[in-house]
């Protein structure tokens, strides 16, 4: 084999869905907040720039935002969503979705939850946790490899997506820690490009690659 060559057996860009009403509210985001008037313009020019790119098929979260950021897309490209549980942002305690920050038990329940993140075995009511996020961060990528197609797109989330993210760049070595570190410090913006390759290398096997984090040349003025 070329050193300097790779197969690539598979293409993923995922876009994270455009700035929601909840995103600039003081409440905990819950699943069907919709796209605000920003968030639809920034919908627009990610679904203008997906327009620019070959690919197969179109999957989505089905969380409200998620959805209509995907439904944008598919009016600019003619391919039709399918929507999968397995890309929502993670999933909180049923009971502070849409509460205020300053919400006495709402805040408490957060900070339980949000411990919960990075701390293997510990739950906080019906909150997913650190195991339940590498679990579905692992089927998610499974589920992407298994699909006949070449080149998906896939609408998620920040949280999930920076999840995935880690499991591809860690692997094992992904403890609650250095989760906890990369959700703190990686950025990901509104409708951001990020871009994995399913391919071997020399002398290494097929195996997820990122290739392009967090683009957002889209939303230059």
């Amino acid at each position: 084999m070329d050193k300097s060559k790779s197969k690539i057996e598979k293409v993923v860009y995922f876009v994270r869905h455009g700035q929601s009403a909840d995103n600039v509210a003081p409440v905990f985001q819950s699943p069907d907040s919709p796209l605000n008037e920003k968030g639809r313009k920034q919908a627009d020019s990610i679904a203008q720039r997906v327009s620019k790119l070959s690919f197969d098929v179109l999957v989505a979260s089905p969380f409200e935002r998620a959805k209509q950021t995907a439904e944008t897309i598919a009016k600019a490209t003619g391919k039709q969503p399918e929507y999968s549980e397995l890309f929502v942002e993670r999933v909180k305690p049923t009971y502070i979705n849409g509460k205020p920050y300053t919400g006495g038990k709402a805040n408490e329940l957060w900070r339980e939850w949000e411990k919960s993140l990075y701390t293997s075995g510990m739950r906080a009511e019906d909150g997913e946790n650190f195991d339940d996020l590498v679990a579905r961060a692992d089927k998610a990528l499974a589920f992407l490899q298994n699909r006949p197609e070449q080149s998906l797109v896939v609408v998620t989330h920040g949280y999930f997506l920076r999840t995935i993210v880690a499991r591809v760049l860690l692997g094992e070595l992904l403890s609650g820690e250095v989760f906890r570190n990369i959700q703190k410090t990686a950025a990901m913006e509104n409708t951001g490009l990020t871009v994995l390759q399913y391919r071997e290398n020399f002398e290494e096997k097929p195996a997820w690659r990122l290739w392009i984090y967090n683009d957002h040349a889209h939303l230059a003025d």
